[in-house]
């Protein structure tokens, strides 16, 4: 895995990604963190989002999709369903979903540079170490980058 810091949006807006990745619910909210910027910065995600069904526990662990073109630059934003909602205390990541959407984002875009965020150690409460580790075993041998956000 590779780390740098910047901002994982103008990345991919810079044309330097091909895909970005980010952790959702499966309640079809992209109300906060990183999920709410996309939101509001490529609408097309959400409507992706939007067309899932809301509240199916059957959505952890794949993803939704949607090409973005800006400019002359284009790449996929990935809506990775990686916990089933957002309430309460505790961790709400699921590990087993994380590890099944990034097998598929291998699977769907193998060649590509991927980007993302902490998925599921921000507001989802997981253990970066623990999603960390999984990332690197099932996008192993892909061009794949951790974005420590800096403004």
């Amino acid at each position: 895995m590779k780390t740098v810091t910047g901002d994982l949006l103008q990345l991919a807006l810079n044309g330097e990604l091909d895909v970005i990745i980010h952790g959702c619910n499966c309640q079809c909210q992209m109300g906060k963190g990183i999920a709410l910027s996309i939101k509001q910065r490529f609408p097309e995600a959400y409507a992706a989002d939007c067309r899932t069904t809301k509240g199916d526990e059957q959505k952890l662990g794949t993803f939704s999709e949607v090409e973005i073109v800006r400019g002359p630059h284009s790449f996929h934003v990935v809506n990775a369903y990686t916990q089933f909602h957002w309430r309460g205390a505790g961790v709400k990541a699921d590990y087993e979903a994380i590890r099944k959407v990034m097998r598929a984002v291998k699977s769907r875009f193998t060649g590509k540079r991927i980007g993302y965020p902490r998925i599921g150690a921000g507001l989802a409460g997981g253990d970066w170490e623990v999603i960390r580790a999984i990332i690197d075993e099932e996008l192993a041998e892909e061009d794949h980058t951790y974005v420590e956000f800096s403004a």
